[in-house]
C-alpha cells in the first residue's frame, strides 16, 4: 500500500512539473531534464510512468477531464454553467489547466499529442443531450451543434483574456459568454432560474471544498 501511495505521489508529481514546463514552454522546447529537476525525482521514476514526452504531453491533457468540482444541480444547465465558471477560475491558477490550452492549441502538435478540444465538445453534448431530454432546453437545439460552437467560442475567450488581462478578466468573460448563449438554447422558465455571475465559479469551488471538509470532520 505504502509502495502504491508513493507510486500515485511520483505520477503526480510528474504530471504537475510537465504541466508547468509545457504551460511556460509549450510541447517543442519543453526538455525531459528540466521535468525532472522540477518533479524532483529521477529519469527511472518518470519513465516508469511515461515512455516519452510525447506520453507525458497525453498525460497532462487527460488530466483536463477530471471532475473534482462536480456538483449534482436541479438543473442539468446549471451543472452546465458550474462547470465552465469553475473552469474558467481555475484555469489561471492551475498548471495542468494552463498546459492544456497550449497543448491542445499547438497545430504542429496534433497528430502526436491530440488535443483535449474533442472531449470537451463531447461532454457538453452529453449534459445538453440530458438537459434537453428534461425540457431544459429548447426542441429546435440540437445538442452536438451547440457543444461545438461554445466550444469554439470558449477557445476565443481563453485567448483574448490571456492577450489583453493576463487572464484576470477570465471570469467576467466567460460570464458574458454564457449570458449570450443561453437565452438562444435555454426553455425560457429554465433561463430565469440560472445563475451565470461571474462570481459562480468562485461559489461552487468553495462549497466544494467545504462539502470535503465536512466529509473529512474538518470544522467548518
Amino acid at each position: 500500500m505504502a509502495q502504491q501511495e508513493r507510486a500515485v505521489r511520483t505520477r503526480r508529481a510528474v504530471l504537475e512539473a510537465a504541466a508547468a514546463v509545457f504551460a511556460e514552454r509549450g510541447y517543442a522546447a519543453a526538455t525531459i531534464a528540466e521535468i525532472l529537476n522540477r518533479a524532483g525525482v529521477t529519469k527511472g521514476a518518470l519513465y516508469f510512468h511515461f515512455a516519452s514526452k510525447a506520453a507525458l504531453a497525453r498525460g497532462v491533457l487527460q488530466e483536463q477531464m477530471r471532475t473534482e468540482y462536480h456538483v449534482p444541480r436541479e438543473l442539468k444547465l446549471q451543472e452546465w454553467v458550474d462547470a465552465g465558471m469553475t473552469l474558467a477560475k481555475r484555469l489561471p491558477r492551475e498548471p495542468v489547466l494552463l498546459a492544456g490550452v497550449r497543448l491542445s492549441a499547438d497545430l504542429q502538435g496534433h497528430d502526436v499529442l491530440g488535443s483535449a478540444w474533442p472531449a470537451w465538445a463531447r461532454l457538453t453534448s452529453c449534459v445538453l443531450t440530458e438537459a434537453k431530454e428534461r425540457g431544459e432546453v429548447l426542441p429546435h437545439v440540437v445538442p452536438e451543434e451547440t457543444a461545438q460552437v461554445f466550444l469554439e467560442a470558449w477557445i476565443g475567450v481563453q485567448f483574448v483574456s490571456q492577450a489583453v488581462a493576463g487572464w484576470a478578466d477570465l471570469d467576467e468573460r466567460m460570464s458574458a459568454l454564457y449570458g449570450h448563449l443561453l437565452p438562444a438554447i435555454a426553455a425560457p422558465a429554465v433561463l430565469v432560474r440560472l445563475d451565470t455571475a461571474p462570481d459562480r465559479g468562485a461559489r461552487v469551488i468553495a462549497e466544494v471544498h467545504r462539502r470535503s471538509a465536512a466529509l473529512a470532520g474538518v470544522p467548518g
